[in-house]
């Protein structure tokens, strides 16, 4: 399993929205995803910065990577660009960080035998 984390910044009064739309995410996104390797995806936001912290595990580097090539991953990116900061493709502006830390019980288990 591959774990990745990004921050990007929703607009300051649109944290609802934001919510709202992910609340009611279209199933053809929801399959593109599940397609593209997604194991779990959630995202949280710090409401006094404004700024989401999104956390993925997936199945494959190569098979992500072509999520952001597909028609309906635009079409979000389209949707989403007046609540958030984006790019001029209006992708979300994203900053991957760096692992530093994971702790799993089945990990700790392993060590116990």
């Amino acid at each position: 399993m591959i774990r990745k984390a990004s921050v990007m910044k929703v607009f300051k009064g649109c944290h609802e929205e934001y919510r709202k739309r992910h609340d009611e995410l279209w199933p053809e996104m929801e399959q593109m995803l599940l397609e593209h390797g997604v194991v779990s995806y959630s995202i949280f936001l710090d409401e006094e910065t404004d700024v989401l912290f999104a956390y993925l595990e997936i199945e494959d580097e190569e098979l992500w990577s072509k999520s952001a090539d597909t028609a309906i991953c635009r079409k979000w990116w389209e949707y989403m660009k007046d609540i958030m900061e984006t790019n001029a493709d209006h992708s979300p502006v994203s900053r991957e960080l760096k692992d530093v830390f994971y702790l799993h019980s089945a990990a700790r288990e392993e060590r116990a035998e």
